[in-house]
């Protein structure tokens, strides 16, 4: 108890005396309370009224020390009123952040107590409100005051590193006090209160190479050229303690790993001196014979090494790159080797390193420096020709078995074997030519032709005798040369005119000359008239000497109708070492011109024969012509036959015929496919009339009644035709003509028929019908014809179809 008051009274004198207020009252403040009695009538009648007094406790805050761990709950203070006599008449109230839960109020003395042990980093302060009531009427004495209970800090908490463990990198070679990195570490405590959130930092492990700065935790190197390849890693354990460091403050650590970035600081070094190669000397250019490497301590492209080859013995044999994987130097081929000729070649090669740090230059050059001796081991090859390739001439028609040239190879190896030759035959070309085995030569085989193949491409084939599988190739070109034995001729089949207006000198064709011989581009060609030192009287050939001549009209005055055509015979000589001639023959045509001298007209086969034709094609073509013509007319004449043929092919068949006819009148045209009788009335059709859409039977024909001479009712006549034709056996099971007419009798506007009754038919004259005119011609022929033929045939009866009266 004592030990608590002495605490009370530390605080008190050490906040000036602000926290004593509960212990004693302050005089002179005073605060508004109702009266416990009755109130006295004021000035405003019956209102109830206050009276200020003495304010009798006042407080700031109290405090509590956090992490209590007392058997008894911790006391915090003590609230009391001037209005306490002392008699228990007052009763103190609590309420706010932990009333009754944390803190507690003795309700007679007015004493606070915390109920549990306070951590102020969960929560630094509770905010409360205290009141004194009447312990009787529950009636407040005194307004309620609001107070704060501050848990007071201990040293409870370590410093901490919230983000460890780290990792830092530093350049090697870096000098003292370069920075590395920056560590902070935090402590709950109340940084406001003592030194309990004061941290110190300082190194438990990395000394001596690194060193921290104790307030602000910057972490530098301490020693100079720390190597990398002497130590890469570095693991130092940093420690941050409260209290300003001082004995009994709470300290946390962590680790940070640090590591040395590497610099270029350390040349290439090759692991030897000299290094020894074999490599055979069959080897193909490009190839790699071999690999070197200098080690370079450094790492990443501090390590990248460049190897050249120093100019010497093999500076032109060799060349050597670097392998980008592993730093290799890799030594190529640069040209072929021959043991024969030189068995070993010696130089030497330097690595130097790519990327050079100017910091490090005072070290010394970055570069090695090695000797290469490579050994040529020697291979049994196969022989070699004197020449890349070889070229001969022969000329065409040469004899069979004639030496052209020869080819030489030699075996260059120790052993020197002889060689053999022959020909590798690709194709039956190669058969012209024949090569000796043993001393090469070539010789021909068959006879050449320039002008079949003038350059012949065979392959010569050198095997060694002791290893036939070494064998080499070299290509032989053969050039057929030409001999003079074609003659000139005419470049072209020349048609040549003279105008009868020509004058004498005039050139009328300029003439050129052909050889198939060699060389086109170089010939010489001269022409000349076979009767030359003889007097012409007509043309003559005049050579222009560049190959080409023309032919000179000697005279004027040429006639077509005294001598249509000229031949002028030319003599073509070349200019070989043995001239060949040929004597061609010029047709010259006289043509009439105009003024210009242009052609206007020679003989008709003159005329044609510029476009390729003869006389005789064009007599074929005049014949193909007329065959064609007499094929198109007998084509149109028989299409017209058969459109004026009838389109019946028996007289006595009329089904579904269509009858046309242009005539103007009203006749009918075809007197032959109808009967004109069916057109007659039924009141005189005769017995025993056939049918006429088939061929009636003898016996078979059915006999048809006589149409009712008084009127009968037209649906009779019809039924009883309609029985007669059913009953007919002979009638074909076709569709045929049936002719159901009938005429009625008795009407006012008597018949309507362009043919009336029998009766009228035979006591009309017709005749009159041919005085009518052309237009009634043909009627009248109609009638006067029938009526012929009934006076002559009195047992024959037609039909007559007749028309109903509107």
């Amino acid at each position: 108890m004592l030990r608590r008051n002495c605490l009370l009274l530390f605080l008190c004198f050490f906040f000036e005396q602000s926290s004593c207020a509960p212990f004693q009252s302050r005089p002179g403040q005073e605060w508004p309370h109702s009266q416990a009695g009755p109130s006295a009538a004021g000035t405003n009648g019956g209102s109830r009224g206050f009276q200020r007094v003495k304010r009798g406790w006042v407080w700031n805050q109290f405090f509590v020390l956090e992490e209590y761990m007392g058997s008894d709950p911790q006391y915090v203070g003590k609230l009391h009123t001037d209005l306490d006599k002392g008699d228990s008449g007052v009763k103190y109230t609590l309420s706010g952040d932990g009333a009754g839960t944390i803190f507690t109020i003795d309700q007679t003395t007015g004493d606070i107590h915390a109920l549990r042990s306070l951590d102020r980093e969960e929560k630094p302060y509770y905010t409360l409100r205290a009141q004194a009531v009447d312990i009787d009427s529950n009636r407040p004495l005194e307004p309620e005051s609001e107070f704060v209970i501050k848990v007071q800090d201990i040293n409870d908490n370590e410093p901490k590193f919230l983000e460890g463990p780290y990792t830092a990198s530093v350049p090697e070679m870096s000098p003292v006090g370069t920075y590395v990195m920056k560590v902070t570490a935090t402590d709950a405590d109340d940084p406001t209160y003592g030194n309990s959130a004061r941290v110190v930092y300082s190194i438990l492990h990395g000394q001596p190479y690194f060193s921290v700065d104790p307030k602000t935790g910057v972490i530098r190197t301490a020693l100079p050229n720390m190597d990398r390849e002497v130590k890469e890693l570095y693991q130092v354990l940093i420690q941050a303690k409260d209290m300003g460091g001082q004995l009994g403050g709470l300290a946390g650590t962590t680790t940070i790993n640090i590591t040395l970035s590497d610099v270029n600081d350390n040349p290439p070094r090759f692991s030897k001196s000299i290094f020894h190669l074999r490599v055979p000397e069959s080897s193909a250019v490009g190839s790699a014979v071999g690999r070197i490497k200098a080690h370079d301590l450094d790492i990443g492209k501090n390590a990248e090494v460049e190897y050249n080859i120093v100019p010497g013995d093999g500076g032109a044999m060799f060349d050597i790159t670097t392998n980008e994987h592993n730093q290799e130097g890799i030594i190529m081929l640069k040209k072929p080797l021959d043991y024969e000729t030189k068995k070993a070649y010696t130089f030497k090669v330097e690595a130097s390193n790519a990327h050079l740090d100017p910091r490090f230059h005072s070290f010394g050059p970055f570069k090695d420096t090695a000797t290469v001796k490579i050994n040529v081991l020697d291979v049994d090859e196969p022989p070699v020709f004197s020449k890349p390739s070889y070229t001969m001439d022969v000329y065409e028609d040469t004899p069979q078995g004639t030496i052209i040239g020869a080819v030489t190879a030699q075996d260059l190896d120790a052993g020197n074997s002889p060689v053999r030759y022959s020909i590798d035959w690709k194709s039956d070309l190669d058969s012209f030519f024949d090569i000796d085995p043993i001393r090469g030569t070539i010789s021909t085989n068959e006879l050449l032709d320039r002008e079949s193949i003038a350059q012949h491409n065979i392959s010569a084939v050198a095997t060694k005798v002791n290893n036939p599988v070494l064998t080499s190739r070299v290509a032989v070109t053969v050039h057929v040369l030409d001999i003079n034995e074609f003659p000139p001729e005419l470049a072209m089949p020349y048609e040549t005119f003279v105008c009868e207006s020509a004058k004498a000198g005039q050139v009328v064709q300029v003439i050129s000359a052909t050889d198939q011989d060699l060389p086109q581009a170089g010939q010489r060609f001269s022409f000349k008239s076979p009767q030359e030192g003889v007097k012409t009287k007509n043309f003559t050939i005049r050579d222009f000497g560049n190959n080409t001549a023309g032919v000179v009209a000697l005279r004027s005055g040429f006639k077509r109708w005294s001598q249509e055509i000229y031949h002028l015979p030319v003599v073509i000589e070349d200019g070989g070492l043995q001239t060949l001639s040929s004597t061609s023959t010029l047709t010259i045509r006289v043509c009439g011109c105009d003024t210009e001298g242009s052609l206007l007209t020679c003989s008709a086969e003159a005329i044609f024969l510029p476009v390729g034709l003869s006389t005789g094609a064009l007599i074929a073509i005049l014949v193909c012509i007329v065959i064609l013509l007499v094929i198109v007319v007998l084509y149109v004449g028989v299409r017209r036959q058969k459109k004026k043929e009838t389109l019946m092919t028996s007289k006595e068949d009329i089904r579904d015929n269509v009858i046309h006819y242009d005539d103007e009148g009203g006749g009918e045209e075809d007197t032959h496919a109808f009967d004109m009788g069916t057109l007659r009335n039924p009141k005189v059709i005769k017995e025993n009339l056939f049918r006429r859409d088939v061929k009636p039977e003898l016996g078979l024909c059915p006999q048809r009644p006589i149409a009712s001479q008084n009127n009968a009712d037209i649906s009779n006549f019809i039924s009883q035709r309609l029985q007669e034709h059913d009953g007919d056996t002979s009638a074909p099971p076709y569709d045929s003509l049936a002719t159901y007419a009938y005429e009625g009798e008795g009407s006012v506007a008597e018949s309507l028929s362009s043919i009336e009754s029998v009766k009228g038919e035979t006591e009309e004259d017709y005749d009159y019908l041919n005085e009518w005119g052309p237009r009634f011609k043909t009627l009248a022929g109609i009638f006067g014809e029938r009526s012929e033929r009934s006076e002559s045939q009195s047992d024959v009866t037609s039909s007559t179809v007749t028309e109903n009266k509107h």
